[in-house]
């Protein structure tokens, strides 16, 4: 995995030899802001998948530490009771600059853990408070995370979180408010769901759009420290899993995954290609003196680059 994450030219080689032992898992996204419990909460959900004879991985996104590029914290340290199961693989990835909530490697990651065999991965998103669009594009069914004190929070978080939330898990739910937050959530899915817009649904994996189902996102109350509620969250995931597969959305996500992936892989092989190249470098300083006497601009500068790359191709 640290090949994975930081050796991109080795990577292709070994993700390459290993695609052909993909596919299997199932990939479950935990999203939500700070402080809604959501590695208290993916440990439980593990140890749950484990009760029912599940193997698991576990990726959590943390920020990234200043001083050595890598995870600051380490979501290990909060998952005690997973860490020497066997049954269990759990990897911390540093942000490194991703936005979305994501690592830049996550889905590689994932496609090394679903290639051993994992029956079940979760990817915790960072929760550094922005809309972590990017996970709907990584799993295949988004849990988002909320706390009764999200209160009116929710309602400027609605536009993105509606549209890749297929369940909503109202967390810590023993404290004041959380009947009213799980009303609240009902509504606004119930309305997202009737409203004509609904037809299509963003993807976040691009700019293209996927029809909707009948599917209403359930929400669901855990405590995530006792563990309450959580047996129902895993149900209503299986669900969810069952109702993707038996309404041919699960290989329509699996498509739409594919051609993002392949457009995505393109552009960074060619941005990497394009930037070794001695001329390219080169000609990039000359043209970064003539921006700067105004003899041309940066929009012009780029163009050219892009002819001298396509002649020599």
């Amino acid at each position: 995995m640290s090949i994975v994450e930081d050796e991109p030219d080795v990577a292709t080689t070994v993700l390459d030899e290993l695609y052909p032992l993909m596919g299997r898992s199932f990939r479950v996204g935990i999203t939500g802001p700070p402080g809604a419990g959501k590695s208290t909460l993916v440990e439980k959900l593990g140890r749950e998948c484990r009760s029912r004879g599940r193997t698991v991985g576990i990726v959590a996104v943390d920020p990234t530490s200043p001083f050595s590029g890598g995870a600051l914290l380490g979501d290990r340290v909060r998952m005690p009771s997973l860490f020497t199961d066997p049954g269990v693989f759990i990897r911390s990835m540093a942000t490194r600059g991703g936005v979305g909530g994501l690592a830049s490697r996550t889905k590689e990651v994932c496609d090394v853990l679903d290639a051993f065999g994992r029956d079940c991965i979760i990817i915790e998103t960072v929760g550094v408070g922005q809309v972590e669009l990017d996970i709907a594009g990584a799993a295949h069914s988004t849990v988002v995370v909320l706390v009764p004190e999200s209160g009116d929070g929710i309602q400027t978080m609605k536009a993105g979180l509606m549209e890749i939330g297929d369940l909503f898990c109202v967390n810590k739910s023993d404290r004041e408010g959380a009947d009213r937050m799980v009303m609240e959530v009902e509504t606004m899915v119930e309305m997202k769901v009737r409203t004509p817009n609904s037809e299509s649904r963003t993807s976040a994996i691009g700019d293209r759009r996927l029809a909707v189902d009948d599917w209403m996102p359930p929400v669901v109350k855990t405590v995530a420290t006792s563990g309450l509620g959580v047996p129902a969250l895993l149900d209503q995931l299986e669900a969810h899993r069952k109702h993707l597969e038996a309404s041919g959305t699960l290989t329509e996500r699996k498509r739409e995954s594919i051609r993002s992936e392949i457009i995505e892989l393109t552009e960074e092989w060619l941005r990497r290609d394009v930037w070794r190249r001695p001329e390219v470098t080169g000609r990039l300083e000359g043209l970064v003196g003539e921006v700067m006497d105004g003899g041309t601009t940066p929009y012009r500068a780029a163009e050219a680059i892009l002819k001298d790359v396509l002649a020599a191709s």
